[in-house]
């Protein structure tokens, strides 16, 4: 149990781009704590301006976080609390923080969420995918061996995969998935809360032809949800059902480059594997 006489630190969630999406209570703890521990001084500043707070300010990022530790627990056992908040969203998501959070938590100091916006959780929750199960992957390697070999480990995973991308990395992102992942579906999530928030839906390289085409949807930051792999069973049935549609339009006289062209679009997967399976279904007859 923590000593009473500590202070708290407060992990708290702020904007990630509305600023009404902050909480009244985060608002009031902002300006209650004696200390913001923040990922960028300067971005947490300004949010401290539009809330006309003035509140001491504290650098804490990847680079120095673990040795910020010993300074902030100082903090704690003279009994000052503190905020911890990253540039938008909430803290440790992909953000820093970890780390310290951690090491306190191992000193038996209390550590209190203020829960807030999340862009994985906001992404997933307009998105249409399946939320009872998903797997957060956050951002991949940027190097394209690297990036590759993480998408292989998840080809087989059926829980809705979500991810996180910079605007510089997400054609080649999105291409990498497109070689992998094929015709799956996949929804794109950007500027989440902001003026010009697009949610885009599809496949992979659909996706892609899109951002070529208007190169304005290439911008801002993005979260990438991909449907997860079908089970053995969907599949075998997807298999059975597709086999189904395939006999029935033969045997009304469609064309077999007709009966694949209706197969895909109606169960999707790639034209050419419908076309093979239909001209062995023509021969068989």
């Amino acid at each position: 149990m923590s000593d009473n006489t500590l202070g708290i630190v407060y992990v708290v969630a702020t904007p990630i781009g509305n600023l009404e999406d902050l909480s009244p209570r985060a608002a009031r703890l902002l300006g209650e704590v004696a200390l913001i521990a923040a990922e960028d001084t300067r971005h947490t500043a300004r949010l401290l301006r539009h809330l006309g707070l003035a509140v001491p300010l504290l650098s804490l990022h990847e680079h120095n976080e673990a040795a910020r530790v010993d300074q902030l627990d100082e903090r704690l056992l003279r009994g000052e609390s503190i905020a911890l908040v990253s540039d938008a969203g909430t803290p440790l998501i992909s953000d820093p923080g970890f780390v310290l959070v951690r090491e306190l938590r191992r000193r038996g100091r209390r550590i209190v969420p203020v829960p807030g916006a999340c862009a994985l959780v906001a992404a997933l929750s307009a998105a249409g995918l399946p939320t009872d199960r998903f797997l957060f992957q956050g951002f991949l390697p940027a190097k394209p061996g690297a990036r590759r070999q993480r998408l292989e480990a998840l080809l087989e995973r059926s829980e809705t995969l979500v991810f996180y991308e910079s605007p510089h990395r997400i054609r080649e992102t999105l291409a990498a998935m497109a070689a992998l992942f094929g015709k799956r579906r996949m929804v794109l999530a950007r500027e989440l809360t902001k003026t010009f928030e697009t949610f885009l839906d599809g496949d992979a390289a659909a996706i892609l032809a899109c951002m070529e085409a208007y190169p304005d949807q290439a911008r801002g930051e993005f979260v990438i949800m991909l449907a997860g792999a079908e089970s053995r069973d969907e599949a075998q049935s997807a298999k059975v059902e597709g086999a189904a549609l395939l006999a029935a339009l033969l045997a009304e006289g469609v064309g077999v480059k007709q009966a694949a062209s209706i197969a895909a679009r109606l169960l999707g997967g790639a034209k050419k594997g419908w076309y093979a399976q239909a001209q062995t279904l023509k021969e068989k007859r």
